[in-house]
C-alpha cells in the first residue's frame, strides 16, 4: 500500500490522464475519487496543479470527443450499444434524452456529475447536430468545472484523507481487502437494483409480426410511440398511425386516449429493454387499458423487418 501511495505520487498526471479518460469511454473507474485524492497531494504540494489540470480536461475531450464523433456518424444506435454496457442500461437512453432536451449544450456540464448518463451526453449531442466548435466549448467548460470541483473538494479535505491515506498504508493488504469488499458491494447493490427494476418492466411482449397483422385486422390496437423528443429528432421515423404520445406526457395523465377498454394498445420506443414502453403500458394498464403490450425490439425491430415508416 505505501508503495502505491509512492506511485500515486510520483505519476499522479497520468494516473489522472488515465482514469479521466477511461471514464470518459464509460469505463467503470473511479475518476473522481482520484482527482479528489489529487487534490490533497496538490496541497501538499507534491504535484502540478496545471500538469493535473491540463491531463484531467484533455482526457475528457479525447474521450468525449470520440463519443460525440461515433453520434455524428452513426446517431441513435451507436447511444443504444454505448447504454447496453453501462451499469444502467435500461435508464441511459431515456436519461440522456432527458438531459440534453432540457438543457441543450449545457447538458454536457450536468452529465458529468450524473452517472450513467455521461458517456450519453457527447454522442446524443452529435447525433443532434451540435456543431464541432460548439462542442468543443461546452466540453471545455465541463471538464474545467468537474475537475475543479473534485480538485477542490481534495484540497478543502485534505488533512483528513491525507489521514485516510497514512492509515490504509498502515493497514496495507487489509485495507486493500476492505476496498475490493466495499467496491463488490457496490456493483451487488447496482445489479439489485437492476434486476428489481427488470421485475417491475417484466411483462408480456407483443412481436413485430404480431403486430402486424393486428393492424391488418377488423379492430386494429391503439399504436403509440412513447420516445422522448430528443430521440424523435434524432430518427423521425415512426410507424404509420402511431400516436406519438411521451411516457412523461402519459405519466402526468395530460394526455386524453380512447381507452375503451375493447381496444388493445401496443407501444413501442427505441431503448433497451423497451423500457420506456414498458412503463408507459404499466400507467395505462392502471387507467382502464385492457391489454397493453410493448413492442419486441421497438421501432428498430419494425425497421429491420421491412414494413413501411413514416415520418413525424
Amino acid at each position: 500500500m505505501a508503495q502505491l501511495m509512492s506511485l500515486l505520487v510520483q505519476n499522479a498526471i497520468a494516473i489522472v490522464f488515465a482514469a479521466s479518460f477511461a471514464a470518459r469511454l464509460g469505463l467503470p473507474v473511479p475518476a473522481a475519487a482520484v482527482l479528489v485524492v489529487s487534490g490533497a497531494l496538490l496541497a501538499a504540494g507534491n504535484v502540478s496543479v496545471a500538469g493535473v489540470v491540463l491531463a484531467a480536461v484533455l482526457a475528457n475531450l479525447l474521450g468525449d470527443g470520440a463519443w460525440f464523433y461515433a453520434g455524428r456518424r452513426f446517431g441513435y444506435r451507436f447511444m443504444r450499444l454505448l447504454c447496453r454496457i453501462s451499469l444502467s442500461p435500461d435508464s441511459c437512453v431515456r436519461r440522456g434524452e432527458s438531459l440534453i432536451t432540457r438543457w441543450g449544450g449545457l447538458s454536457l456540464v450536468a452529465a458529468k456529475f450524473v452517472p450513467g448518463v455521461s458517456v450519453v451526453a457527447p454522442p446524443m449531442a452529435g447525433a443532434l447536430g451540435m456543431s464541432v466548435p460548439r462542442f468543443i466549448g461546452y466540453d471545455t467548460g465541463a471538464a474545467l468545472i468537474w475537475t475543479g470541483v473534485f480538485l477542490g473538494l481534495g484540497w478543502v479535505f485534505r488533512d483528513q484523507i491525507q489521514e485516510v491515506l497514512a492509515m490504509l498504508a498502515q493497514a496495507g493488504g487489509i485495507a486493500t481487502a476492505a476496498l475490493v469488499v466495499v467496491l463488490l458491494v457496490a456493483l451487488a447493490v447496482r445489479y439489485w437494483r437492476r434486476r428489481a427494476f427488470m421485475r417491475l418492466t417484466g411483462m408480456p411482449r407483443i412481436t413485430v409480426d404480431e403486430l402486424h397483422r393486428l393492424l391488418a385486422s377488423d379492430s386494429p390496437p391503439i399504436l403509440i410511440d412513447v420516445r422522448g423528443e430528443a430521440g424523435v429528432k434524432v430518427d423521425p421515423r415512426r410507424i404509420p398511425g402511431a400516436l406519438p404520445y411521451t411516457l412523461k406526457a402519459l405519466q402526468q395523465r395530460r394526455l386524453d386516449l380512447p381507452l375503451d377498454g375493447m381496444r388493445d394498445v401496443v407501444l413501442y420506443c427505441n431503448c433497451p429493454n423497451e423500457v420506456s414502453a414498458a412503463l408507459a403500458a404499466r400507467v395505462l394498464l392502471a387507467r382502464g387499458a385492457r391489454r397493453a403490450l410493448p413492442l419486441t425490439g421497438g421501432l428498430d425491430a419494425w425497421v429491420a423487418s421491412g414494413h413501411p415508416t413514416s415520418l413525424h
